[in-house]
């Protein structure tokens, strides 16, 4: 099969037992449903298995209640999403980034790039701003003046690091992510608004992925804070003076008002809208589309989105809602009338 690596071989990298042919090599990743031999698939969803017996792959990954229905040698494992997401970075290894300054970036005398980065063409970094070793500064990225970016970490394309903000090391950031855009902070004044300084910045932890189109805000005084781990996906928005906790997931078109907390570990679904100035414990789960009004301090699943219905019904039906009041008031005075 040329290059690549047996099953027994991925087995004893990253765990799961082997079911069949450990001499088996694969040399990449593929869906079960169109995989072609040399390829190694997973089945995770139990949508996909009707596919399992027809399958073309030359491996699949799968729990141990599917491995009986698998006609390819199998590496058995209990969460085979997470042990082929370790194959397939293994498989399909990122390209090696260039060192050096291009031509056509612009790197101003008074930034620190290290050696062995890569600015690539486009690019400018202005005064005072940090590039670490091995990062990568993609085709049109601004590192504004006093930014720092850490080592390995990479700035895909037409994304800006505004003033004096920070990423840590190994991060991923995709096109046209903003961080460190001044916060919407506005005073009014007898119908008019009056611009606030935000005077604090942004600090990005490592080993953080943020999505397309995903902007974080600048604190107004303190600093807004993504820790260590935080996954974010496309076209989210983080308000100043928010704080993400570690390997917090939250998917994307989500809106998260300013000075609210978020914990650890938290996973937050597509959509959702996280109102200012409140606080989401640890382990806490939020559904998609939920409106997160109030705090959270119980770890736990929240939701808050009605499911979709004909119109016809979700108009009666939202009518409705808005008597609830009355009605609930209704049956209080009739149970005290029962009661006597």
């Amino acid at each position: 099969m040329g290059a690549g690596y047996t099953l027994a071989e991925l087995a004893s990298r990253f765990g799961g037992e082997v079911r069949g042919d450990g001499g088996v090599r694969v040399n990449a990743v593929a869906t079960i449903q169109n995989a072609t031999p040399g390829s190694i698939v997973f089945l995770a969803n139990p949508h996909y298995r009707r596919f399992l017996a027809e399958t073309c792959a030359s491996a699949v990954i799968l729990t141990s209640e599917d491995a009986a229905e698998a006609k390819v040698p199998a590496l058995v494992t209990k969460n085979p999403y997470l042990l082929y997401a370790r194959v397939a970075a293994l498989l399909a290894p990122p390209s090696p980034s260039p060192r050096g300054i291009a031509p056509g970036a612009h790197v101003d005398p008074a930034a620190k790039v290290s050696a062995d980065a890569w600015i690539a063409p486009g690019a400018v970094v202005e005064a005072g701003a940090e590039i670490g070793a091995r990062a990568h500064i993609g085709p049109n990225c601004v590192v504004m003046r006093g930014a720092l970016v850490g080592e390995d970490t990479r700035l895909s394309a037409n994304l800006t690091l505004c003033q004096g903000v920070s990423i840590g090391k190994r991060g991923l950031l995709h096109p046209g992510v903003v961080v460190g855009a001044d916060g919407f902070g506005i005073a009014r004044d007898v119908g008019a608004w009056v611009k606030v300084p935000q005077l604090g910045s942004v600090r990005i932890g490592d080993d953080v992925e943020i999505g397309a189109n995903t902007t974080i805000d600048r604190g107004a005084l303190e600093d807004t804070v993504v820790e260590d781990g935080v996954k974010l996906d496309n076209q989210i928005q983080v308000g100043h003076n928010v704080r993400i906790g570690q390997h917090t997931a939250i998917a994307g078109c989500t809106g998260i008002a300013g000075s609210s907390v978020i914990g650890k570990r938290c996973m937050i679904a597509g959509g959702v809208g996280i109102a200012g100035h409140i606080e989401i414990c640890d382990d806490v789960i939020v559904t998609a589309f939920t409106l997160v009004s109030h705090s959270i301090t119980h770890p736990g699943t929240y939701s808050g989105s009605l499911p979709m219905d004909a119109t016809g019904e979700w108009r009666k039906n939202s009518v409705r809602f808005r008597q609830l009041d009355k009605l609930a008031r209704r049956v209080i005075d009739i149970e005290k009338k029962i009661k006597g």
